[in-house]
Formats: C-alpha cells, sequence, structure tokens
C-alpha cells in the first residue's frame, strides 16, 4: 500500500515535470508547494515520533547514509563537478556523482547548473535569480515560485553536449523516485520519512540556507561585488557549501574551506580520490593570491 502511494504520487510528480513547459504557472507552483511542505510533514511526524520512541537503528541508518550519498551528489556533483568543472574525472564516478545528485533534489543537472551560473553572472543585483536584495524569505524559497525556465542555452551549451550529461538529465526524474523508494523497500513506511522525506527537508533547508544566510550572515574573508558571505553553521550542514565567500572570490576552486577551522567535507572528498588517482586537474587558487586578497579585504575592512 505505501509503495502503490508512492508509485502514485511519483507518477503525477514526473507528469508536472516533464510538462511544466506547458502547464500553467499556477499548477506548477502547486506541484512546487507539494514537494517543499511534503518533506516538512516528514519531520514532523519524525519528531512525533521521536517523541514516542518509536525510532529503530534502520531509520537513522537510512537517514545517515542517504544524506551523505545526495549531499555530496549535489556538493561534489551537480556543483563542483558539473558546473564549475573543479575537477576533471572518470565517467563512471562522474555518472554517480550526477545520478546521486538527481536523488537528492527534483532538478535536472542542467536545469541546476544553468541557475547557478545566472546567479554568479548576476550575483546580487538585477538578473540574480535568489538575491537577499530581494528579500530573505525571497532569496531561500520564494525564487523557486517564479517558475522561470532555467537557461539552459546561454550557460549550458557545453553540457548540453554532452551525451553523459544529458542521459542523466533525461532520467533525472527517475533517479529522483528511486531516492524515495529505495527506503520504502528497506523500511516500509519509516523508510520513507527518515530515508526520503526527513533527508529531503534538511537538504531542501539547508542548501536554500546557502542562497539566502550565506548572502546575509557570516564573515566576509573576501572582498567581492556580491554580499556573499562564509558560515559554519551552514558549512556543517551542506558538506561545505556554507564557505560562500570563499567560493565566490575564487569560483572554479574545489575545495571551499581553505582557511583555518573551516571544515570542507566534500573537500575532503576531493582530496582523497586526487591521492588514489580517480579525479585530477582539481582547480586551486594560488596560495599568494589568496594571502593578498584575504590582507587587501583586512586594509578595506579597517578603512
Amino acid at each position: 500500500m505505501i509503495l502503490f502511494v508512492v508509485v502514485g504520487l511519483s507518477v503525477l510528480f514526473i507528469g508536472v515535470k516533464l510538462f511544466e513547459r506547458r502547464l500553467g504557472k499556477s499548477f506548477v507552483r502547486a506541484g512546487i508547494a507539494f514537494l517543499l511542505v511534503v518533506p516538512l510533514m516528514g519531520v514532523a511526524y519524525a519528531a512525533w515520533a521521536i517523541s514516542r520512541e518509536w525510532v529503530a537503528p534502520v531509520d537513522l541508518a537510512l537517514f545517515a547514509v542517504l544524506a551523505i550519498v545526495t549531499g555530496l551528489g549535489t556538493s561534489f556533483g551537480y556543483h563542483r563537478l558539473l558546473t564549475h568543472r573543479s575537477f576533471e574525472t572518470h565517467a563512471p564516478i562522474k555518472a554517480l556523482a550526477l545520478i546521486a545528485g538527481a536523488m537528492a533534489v527534483p532538478s535536472r543537472p542542467i536545469d541546476w547548473a544553468a541557475r547557478h551560473l545566472e546567479h554568479h553572472a548576476h550575483a546580487d543585483r538585477e538578473g540574480d535569480p535568489h538575491s537577499p536584495l530581494d528579500g530573505f524569505l525571497h532569496a531561500h524559497i520564494g525564487w523557486i515560485f517564479e517558475v522561470q525556465p532555467a537557461p539552459r542555452e546561454r550557460y549550458c551549451r557545453r553540457l548540453l553536449a554532452d551525451r553523459l550529461v544529458v542521459a542523466v538529465d533525461r532520467t533525472a526524474e527517475f533517479w529522483f523516485l528511486t531516492g524515495l523508494i529505495v527506503p520504502v523497500l528497506i523500511d516500509g513506511w519509516r523508510g520513507l520519512v527518515w530515508g526520503g522525506l526527513v533527508r529531503i527537508a534538511v537538504h531542501n533547508q539547508m542548501m536554500f540556507a546557502v542562497n539566502s544566510v550565506c548572502h546575509s550572515l557570516g564573515s566576509r574573508d573576501f572582498d567581492t561585488k556580491d554580499s556573499s558571505r562564509n558560515n559554519l553553521f551552514v558549512s556543517l550542514f551542506s558538506f561545505g557549501e556554507g564557505w560562500h565567500n570563499n567560493h565566490h572570490a575564487f569560483p572554479s576552486m574545489a575545495i571551499h574551506g581553505i582557511g583555518p577551522g573551516q571544515p570542507d567535507p566534500t573537500g575532503l572528498v576531493i582530496r582523497l580520490l586526487d591521492r588514489l588517482g580517480l579525479i585530477w586537474d582539481v582547480k586551486r587558487p594560488p596560495a599568494e593570491l589568496v594571502a593578498r586578497r584575504r590582507t587587501l579585504a583586512r586594509e578595506h575592512a579597517s578603512l
């Protein structure tokens, strides 16, 4: 019964995603609201279950494992590998990383990359899809409801010519739904709650926080033409994506935590794979350039 419900909702979701450009914006917004609210309802149910001591080790294991896999899929796969080409890797690793990213969010990889590159091109200026200058809530979640097509042709022509990327892009809905069905098969209803809904809710809010919190609250190690900031709390739960000022200062660098006390889980994975020879051409800014820009930022702040 549970699997039937999941499959039914999945078919509805795939229909909306496949025909969103033909459907009215109100219908698409309703689908987006559904995808955002249902995971939060899962969190509420999970909190109630904890209060009743109805949580089994398998529930927490599913949450932890799938949260790590999909979190790295977004940070390692969608962001640093696909969007910014911070390193190169073998086709199987690239495919697995993008599939993990597709399991994390109901967004096709090329759409995700195009939207993020659009943000970098217009950061905190007119044309930025999620700038806090339009309000914190807009930056966090409101921008999603504008239902604007991602500028794929403008920012991602190279990806549209990559057959592996296009293959994952065309099957992204399937992989997202796989991330829901697998925990159901392992642990039934509770698997859906912990391995699906709670995991998605936490992932959503932490990645949204990179757009909102990390352009509003935190420190600035570098002078950039935007309001990007480094935030330790966001970084701890977003696999290092919270070192956002560092990222905007050096967008193509693979490891975002470049200072003392800046943990970057994705950066640790990149270092490990680099040592194993599984990735290469890892982009790192020259140490002297980093030091010089830090010094300039301190001098500017003291004026």
